[in-house]
């Protein structure tokens, strides 16, 4: 698992790091790239926004099958914008993590 968090991050980046939805449009994304071992990683994703909230849910998968998991709501208001993302790991688990920041 440990080799898989930094490719798997790397993905992350390349396949939503440009996606960007702007009010009232959804997107989707997959991406498949073969590590240095020849293992496989998948990343997809979809979302979507309307009015001053936005939804997401990504899938990550590694060359042994398993499979973790986010969904994910953004909203703002005014300079104020919350976030919060559920990730489940392969086992079931799941972790939550919640965020408000000020926009500038």
């Amino acid at each position: 698992m440990k080799r898989f968090a930094p490719l798997a991050l790397a993905v992350v980046f390349m396949v939503f790091g440009a996606a960007a939805a702007s009010a009232q449009e959804g997107w989707s994304r997959s991406k498949t790239v073969t590590g240095p071992n020849g293992g496989v990683y998948s990343a997809q994703g979809s979302g979507s926004c309307s009015g001053n909230h936005c939804s997401s849910t990504q899938r990550w998968t590694g060359p042994a099958g398993n499979t973790v998991t986010r969904s994910g709501t953004t909203g703002c208001r005014g300079a104020w914008c919350g976030t919060t993302a559920t990730y489940t790991g392969p086992n079931g688990g799941t972790a939550t993590r919640t965020r408000v920041y000020r926009r500038y």
